[in-house]
């Protein structure tokens, strides 16, 4: 299993909405960044996601799995561009901001810093169980 971070604007797209799509999930999609898409075409079926709020807020609100390998992105006209199917898995009691994730040493590494731009980015094992934890997952 490998960890990711994928980021939506909550005024487009907020943990709100992807609870409410239920089982099914919905498709990640709208990504048009290579470095980005090439994270997509990584995901594996199980793997999971933090989901970030950018723009406004600027903070981890939750998880998602991967609950469907890429595929062809819809909203791509080209089609040089793939989604990925996700679907809600938890909700952070505690959203975890990009300040505190700055000033917290043992994550201030991960890219969400270095490159602030990439919305579909790696993240370590050992960073997922500290924000994780930072986080205390809703039950």
């Amino acid at each position: 299993m490998q960890y990711w971070l994928i980021k939506s604007e909550p005024d487009v797209w907020s943990i709100e909405k992807q609870k409410k799509a239920g089982k099914k999930g919905v498709a990640w999609d709208g990504v048009r960044n290579y470095q980005a898409s090439n994270n997509l075409k990584k995901m594996k079926l199980g793997d999971l996601c933090f989901f970030y709020h950018s723009n406004i807020g600027k903070e981890i609100v939750g998880i998602v799995k991967v609950i469907k390998e890429s595929f062809s992105d819809k909203t791509d006209k080209e089609k040089k561009f793939v989604a990925v199917q996700v679907r809600f898995a938890g909700q952070f009691k505690f959203p975890i901001s990009l300040k505190k994730i700055k000033e917290t040493r043992a994550i201030s590494h991960l890219p969400l810093i270095k490159q602030s731009r990439l919305s579909v980015m790696s993240i370590d094992y050992k960073s997922w169980k500290i924000i994780c934890k930072m986080g205390k997952i809703k039950s």
